[in-house]
């Protein structure tokens, strides 16, 4: 064999080697990615895009839930009833009959400022109940509606040591349901006695004072030592359109109480609103008041305030009359409008009467006898 022919193989073999390099390659599996913007080895590739393409990513929170332990029973027991003052059947007149006493705190206000009647926040009766756990307070108002469009808040005054200024207060907003609740409720208290200003009989207005300071129980805002503390709910009943639960340890055992209806002010740091305004700028819904009509307090009803658990000597202040009672055998009645500094009927040596102007509950009047 010649040199020539020992060439013929290696060039063979070298041409092969070449087209091959120059065909694609067939395998059983695919061939790898291969990486287009970043290593493979980067966890997170960089890359840059216009910042109002972006989405802003808001990490979720998470709202602590609310355990409740003990809840208010359905059918409450029923307890003694306090009548109010109501203004139905005056409110065509654009007037309330009689029962706004500003000295004493006594507010007969559901109209508007233009003396337009809100039948939502006229407070007719209110009771009181109690289990082994709860105290109830059933509020009767004249008209059906506690959702109105105004925005009624309600709330319970207590008095625990009976001397005409407000402890604690449970305070609701509306939305109000028909199930238990207490997203809507608050309770706070006064911690430095100035709910009724410098004196719990007058008015003290102008005053600044800063009411019920300091809440006990607010789930809005996260303060529920006891989250079963306070509960509200509406249409419990004929007489109880709003309606209350709280427990006992918000008493003593013996107090005084009084409710309220407020779409006005609503700022339970202003109570009590008579040592705020002056009466001539407060106004009166008393037609024959010299400062008829209402001013700058309006759309707010309260109650006198009934005794619990004690049987009271009549001279404490913002104390409800009598429920009934027939003339007293005695002279001298001097002056009966002296009930208004907060005392008692009888002390000015005056008598109770029914009111026979009054159709739609019984209401008594203190007069001569």
């Amino acid at each position: 064999m010649n040199n020539k022919t020992k060439l013929i193989p290696i060039i063979s073999s070298i041409a092969l080697f070449a087209l091959a390099c120059t065909i694609p390659f067939f395998a059983s599996s695919p061939p790898e990615a291969v990486p287009t913007s970043a290593p493979i080895s980067s966890p997170i590739p960089t890359v840059f895009i216009a910042e109002s393409n972006l989405p802003t990513l808001i990490p979720p929170t998470s709202t602590p839930s609310v355990v409740h332990i003990l809840y208010p029973v359905t059918s409450p027991p029923s307890g003694g009833i306090v009548y109010d003052v109501v203004s139905q059947d005056t409110a065509p007149e654009k007037r309330a009959p009689y029962g706004d006493s500003y000295n004493i705190n006594r507010l007969e206000r559901p109209f508007q400022q233009d003396m337009t009647y809100v039948p939502d926040m006229d407070i007719v009766t209110f009771s009181l109940s109690e289990d082994e756990t709860w105290i109830y307070i059933s509020i009767e108002l004249v008209g059906t509606n506690p959702n109105n469009d105004l925005g009624i808040h309600y709330g319970v005054e207590i008095d625990n040591d009976a001397d005409g200024f407000g402890d604690t207060i449970v305070w609701a907003k509306p939305p109000y349901i028909s199930d238990w609740t207490n997203d809507n409720v608050m309770v706070l208290k006064d911690t430095n006695h100035d709910t009724a200003g410098l004196s719990p009989g007058f008015s003290d207005a102008p005053l600044d004072t800063n009411g019920y300071d300091t809440a006990l129980f607010d789930l809005e805002n996260n303060i529920k030592d006891d989250p079963d503390l306070a509960w509200v709910r509406s249409d419990a009943g004929l007489k109880a359109t709003i309606q209350f639960a709280f427990k006992k340890s918000l008493t003593d055992g013996s107090f005084m109480l009084g409710v309220l209806a407020d779409s006005g002010l609503r700022n339970v740091e202003k109570l009590d609103y008579v040592d705020r305004f002056l009466a001539e700028d407060a106004g009166s819904p008393v037609r024959d008041n010299k400062y008829y009509p209402l001013g700058e307090l309006y759309l707010v009803d309260n109650t006198c305030r009934e005794a619990f658990g004690f049987k009271p000597t009549g001279y404490e202040p913002q104390l409800c009359p009598p429920p009934e009672k027939t003339p007293a055998e005695q002279t001298g009645c001097t002056n009966p409008s002296q009930y208004t500094n907060g005392v008692s009927c009888t002390q000015a040596s005056c008598a109770w009467v029914q009111d026979p102007n009054v159709i739609t509950h019984v209401a008594y009047h203190c007069v001569s006898p």
